[in-house]
């Protein structure tokens, strides 16, 4: 996609500013489409967000306006507020129906492997397809999207949330939930040890991903005619490595444990980072694995986070969270997107890391993060 950008002639400033603009509209919209989740249901919830999604990236595709781009983005960034709460709250509702909350890491990294495996298959064609016109790789993703539709209106609502009286549920009760957790001991400490810090500097190496394997691969000699397909290919390992660790996510968890995965990663991505600048080559490595790593970790602040709240509200909560992600990511991207243009993407993501080891270790001066029953 950021090749796309590029080849429509848009700065590096001009993409952080649509990511900036679609973080955006997910502070502005995660809390209201999560109380929407809680009272019409969490598969209505999702069939909305599908619904919104294909059609943002049709009219992307189609479009090679700076300005388009930045309607369309708010579109598909509301398309995901519709998702993102009502995803793990229909899980962690359905689990509960059989007593299998506990289960919650387990089974979402299994699903998530699933996902990533099939993905493999679909970064290669995507690379070939961007070969050929970039556009393509946006129209099929809409189309596999659609299917989408009919999968959810297969589902049945858990029977957790269908017994509860969200019919009266009011905007200004959801609130206090949302507040009454994010101020809880522990969670806080994740809110910005995690929310914060690490997804908002994650987030920034899936954006300058594209522009640096360009720069490292070309720089050792590959043809830039052949960037694309070998695009798909490094997106086809980034996807499999991702689904081979989110499918031992339960195993992870079991010897590892939430708390040892936590008080680690941080410091060794964030050195990752920094490593990266000044041995350029080390990029491939490092964002090979980060997909399988984020994937990881958001599925073990899932289950730490949804073990601490009831059904009611449960969509609003988890939407909650992923509007501090998007507000706090704004000021990374912009930041980096200027960094970029004046320096390089690589330093960019050099002083991400540097912010994100530096920050966490305030973060555990003030407060452990994962309590030590995990």
């Amino acid at each position: 996609m950021y090749l796309f950008f590029l080849g429509q002639g848009l700065t590096f400033t001009q993409i952080a500013i649509l990511e900036a603009i679609y973080n955006l509209t997910t502070v502005l919209g995660e809390i209201p489409t999560g109380y929407v989740g809680d009272r019409v249901g969490r598969r209505n919830s999702l069939l909305i967000g599908t619904g919104l999604i294909t059609g943002a990236l049709v009219g992307i595709g189609l479009s090679s306006s700076f300005y388009t781009f930045a309607v369309l983005y708010t579109v598909w960034s509301m398309g995901y507020n519709f998702r993102s709460g009502s995803e793990d709250a229909w899980l962690y509702d359905t689990l509960t129906d059989t007593l299998s909350e506990s289960e919650f890491a387990h089974v979402r990294g299994r699903g998530e492997s699933v996902s990533l495996a099939v993905g493999a298959g679909a970064a290669i064609l995507g690379g070939y397809l961007g070969s050929i016109d970039l556009s393509l790789p946006w129209f099929v993703a809409a189309t596999v999207t659609a299917l989408g539709v009919v999968v959810l209106r297969r589902m049945d609502e858990p029977e957790a949330y269908q017994k509860t009286n969200t019919d009266v549920l009011r905007f200004d009760q959801i609130l206090g939930i949302v507040a009454d957790v994010l101020s809880r001991r522990n969670v806080r400490a994740l809110i910005l040890y995690y929310y914060v810090l690490y997804a908002a500097v994650t987030y920034l190496v899936f954006v300058f991903l594209q522009p640096i394997f360009e720069t490292v691969i070309v720089d050792i000699g590959v043809s830039p005619g052949l960037v694309e397909s070998l695009l798909g290919w490094f997106y086809a390992g980034y996807s499999l490595f991702g689904a081979v660790l989110s499918y031992y996510t339960g195993a992870i968890r079991e010897y590892v444990g939430i708390r040892t995965w936590f008080l680690v990663l941080p410091f060794a991505v964030g050195g990752a980072l920094i490593g990266m600048y000044f041995l350029p080559i080390l990029a491939l490595p490092t964002f090979l694995v980060a997909r399988g790593l984020a994937d990881v970790t958001r599925t073990f602040a899932g289950q730490y986070v949804n073990d601490r709240i009831e059904t009611v509200g449960r969509a609003t909560v988890l939407s909650a969270l992923a509007m501090v992600s998007g507000l706090t990511v704004i000021p990374f991207q912009l930041g980096s997107g200027v960094i970029s243009d004046l320096v390089s993407p690589l330093f960019a993501l050099a002083v991400a890391g540097v912010v994100l080891v530096a920050g966490s270790g305030l973060v555990l001066l003030w407060e452990v993060p994962i309590s030590a029953t995990q």
